[in-house]
């Protein structure tokens, strides 16, 4: 692990995955700034003692005051409603495509050294084969992972072109709440599943819809794989390290390779909370496939990272925790 000083500022930090990657760098040690414009992210997600600048992607000069001392960049901040950006491209591009490149130009106008960036399993598209690994075809379905990929491809010719050194890490479905119960500061209109199950249990929601029950799995459902943002929190530390010490690009998937179908996630959902809950079945969604799965073996080879606590009853014991703690609040 590298003992090079890091100035890291982390953009969206504010946000559900952001702020478990702040409160990681900030317990080994590091010294991150976080950089928000709280559209998406929460002022309770801000942790007391970490610099906090109120600043937006799509003004360069906010970037540019921003950039003063940092010497790596983690990139968060995006839109991430896929079936939104099939109506809304142009909101998309905007902030996803155009922010991410007046972050890029700031960062290289300030010598800024490396670049790890929120990607995700989205670049992928229907699956060809399982688990999926990096080499696998990048044909995404909707225009939120045209952006992701876009990005990447920015990445590479920054990097060619400017030196810019980076990792994008593509993540499979994000769950769960920190470990430790810091941050609980809950995701506004969730359109995840496991949050979605969590505000039918907390009385927020009617019910559950289940979108087909006809794929070719055990039960029917849908099959996800599914990681806890502490893992992923502590991807990213581990992909700063990869930076630093080995100075090379790096592309790796984060998953476990271990699904679960939708039904089973609502039979563990009533099993740790001890609440039943309604829920209807209805046909399949568009654009859903029967199963995705991650090989995520590059990122246990390089970066050393295994997931530690995405089995099913922490990912769901750790979100109850945070919608109990938020409505005592």
């Amino acid at each position: 692990m590298s003992t090079e000083k890091q100035n890291i500022l982390v953009v969206g930090g504010a946000g559900y995955i952001g702020s478990h990657v702040v409160k990681a760098l900030r317990d080994a040690g590091k010294s991150p700034v976080v950089f928000d414009n709280l559209s998406s992210g929460l002022r309770e997600n801000l942790l007391p003692g970490i610099p906090f600048i109120f600043g937006d992607l799509l003004f360069p000069e906010q970037l540019m005051s921003a950039m003063d001392g940092v010497d790596s960049i983690i990139h968060m901040a995006a839109l991430k409603a896929a079936g939104e950006s099939m109506t809304q491209p142009e909101k998309y591009a905007l902030n996803n495509l155009s922010g991410t490149i007046n972050l890029l130009n700031a960062a290289t106008a300030a010598k800024v050294k490396n670049f790890v960036f929120s990607s995700s399993a989205a670049v992928y598209g229907e699956p060809q084969y399982l688990p999926m690994d990096e080499a696998h075809p990048t044909e995404p379905l909707n225009f939120y992972g045209y952006t992701k990929l876009g990005i990447e491809n920015l990445l590479r010719w920054y990097s060619q072109l400017r030196g810019l050194r980076f990792c994008s890490l593509r993540y499979f479905n994000a769950a769960g709440y920190d470990v430790d119960g810091e941050l609980n500061g809950l995701e506004h209109e969730p359109n995840n599943l496991l949050p979605i199950v969590l505000e039918t249990i907390m009385g927020q929601r009617e019910k559950v819809e289940v979108f087909g029950t006809d794929y070719e799995t055990g039960d029917g459902s849908c099959i996800r794989d599914y990681v806890h943002v502490t893992d992923l929190a502590d991807a990213h530390l581990r992909a700063l390290d990869y930076l630093l010490d080995e100075k090379k690009d790096l592309v790796v998937n984060l998953g476990t390779s271990n699904g679960l179908s939708v039904l089973e996630v609502l039979r563990i959902a009533c099993e740790v909370s001890g609440k039943k809950f309604k829920y209807t079945l209805g046909p399949r969604r568009a654009g859903d496939p029967a199963v995705v799965l991650a090989k995520a073996d590059l990122a246990a080879e390089l970066l050393g990272w295994r997931p530690k606590h995405s089995d099913a009853h922490t990912l769901l014991k750790t979100t109850l925790r945070a919608y109990r703690q938020s409505s005592d609040s």
